[in-house]
């Protein structure tokens, strides 16, 4: 049986919303129970379990529901409807100074949090010291936290959550707050938590900080689960919907053929105007099957099937171009360029390109425009745009656009 510390069902979070500060009184008063006010539902349905042990990232737009979803595991919000059940402490980074009494001492304010958490004050006396040496601020743990700066008030909340030794850790945001040096030592100090087995929920914008820290993650959108799943996949389809969601004119995420083209199961004559036309493309794996999906340094088949009407055109050139899902053109080759001859007679021919060593390309969705031109590489004969997707499966192994092949050494 699996050991879930934190289950989470069919959970929703609804608020109202006034258009003026007297409508709440006027809703509330009403006789004829008259509403006021409109519902905004920030959070919808949402289930999940949870695994002790797990790292999961949440991902999302501004306005997804993140930071509610953690606030609500914490028990600082309600659920309007569902249920949450967490198993052991839970002790959390949220807004700089939750939880914290800004008119106490940082001493004061640790026993504080330790009392929230359920810890005893005897308790707290054998972790206090070990909290003070990690914030490192000095004499100002014994003044009010209301002089700290930022950098202060983060070292004390970081150092209070991460020395308490709790079962469950939430991090909203906050990891980019205070100097290099003490992120540096927080991160080891959460690294260790992980591989202790300390359940971590990590919030950030930082999609490679999600791929390097997270073993599970959450996509949200407009309070919505979209995905639930290994990091790398569920972060390579939350940037692929970015991707489309900035193009200027939106395309679907499912990309399909050019209208026009049709499916042409077996050869036959055309009219006189048509010299070629591409029947088919096949995305191959290394074994010949086909497929829609393929690892990133895996060897690669792209099969153009193609028919041909008028042999008289001279040296024609096939061409494939990579694109990635939001239009990006990564790569483009042609046998011009590459001065292969490709078979050019009267009824149906085919030809592969081979990506020997795989794409190279960092995970996501990508198309290939496929093409027939004249020996010049620039008349059209056929141009199949989006002609077909494949999604690359790729760990987390590096940054920008591709992989290009490298090692290290002195």
């Amino acid at each position: 049986m699996k050991n879930f510390v934190i289950q989470i069902k069919n959970l929703s979070k609804s608020y109202r919303l006034y258009e003026k500060p007297v409508d709440r009184l006027r809703e509330a008063f009403s006789l004829k129970k008259k509403r006021y006010s409109s519902e905004k539902c920030v959070l919808n349905d949402i289930s999940v379990n949870i695994e002790k042990g797990d790292v999961v990232g949440i991902v999302g737009t501004n306005g997804a529901g993140k930071s509610t979803l953690l606030k609500m595991v914490t028990g600082i919000l309600t659920p309007s409807l569902g249920t949450i059940n967490t198993a052991g402490k839970i002790a959390a980074l949220l807004e700089l100074g939750t939880g914290f009494n800004p008119e106490f001492s940082g001493i004061k304010n640790i026993y504080l949090n330790g009392s929230m958490m359920g810890f005893s004050h005897e308790e707290m006396e054998r972790k206090v010291q070990s909290i003070i040496d990690f914030a490192d601020i000095g004499d100002f743990i014994s003044q009010p936290v209301k002089l700290y700066s930022s950098g202060m008030f983060a070292r004390l909340a970081f150092a209070v959550a991460i020395n308490v030794e709790p079962d469950i850790l939430i991090v909203d945001e906050t990891l980019s707050v205070g100097d290099m040096r003490f992120q540096i030592k927080c991160m080891k100090r959460m690294k260790q938590m992980m591989e202790n087995g300390v359940t971590v929920l990590f919030v950030s914008h930082d999609i490679n900080a999600i791929r390097r820290i997270c073993t599970k993650c959450i996509w949200l959108h407009e309070g919505i689960m979209k995905l639930y799943g290994e990091t790398n996949a569920v972060c390579d389809q939350y940037m692929d919907f970015l991707k489309i969601k900035e193009l200027d004119n939106e395309v679907a995420c499912s990309i399909q053929a050019d209208s026009h083209q049709e499916d042409i199961n077996s050869f036959s004559a055309r009219n006189e105007d048509v010299i070629a036309e591409i029947a088919e493309i096949r995305l191959l794996s290394q074994n010949g099957k086909k497929v829609d999906n393929i690892n990133l340094f895996e060897k690669f088949i792209v099969e153009i099937v193609y028919d041909v009407y008028d042999e008289t055109i001279e040296t024609p050139v096939l061409g494939v171009a990579l694109k990635r899902i939001d239009d990006e053109y990564i790569c483009g080759v042609n046998t011009m360029l590459d001065e292969v001859v490709i078979p050019w007679r009267y009824g149906r021919n085919q030809y592969r390109l081979v990506y020997q060593d795989g794409l190279r390309v960092l995970g996501g969705a990508y198309y290939f425009d496929v093409a027939i031109f004249d020996n010049t590489a620039t008349v059209p004969i056929h141009y199949w745009a989006k002609a077909v997707q494949i999604t690359v499966c790729a760990d987390y192994i590096g940054e920008g656009v591709c992989i290009l092949p490298h090692r290290w050494g002195e």
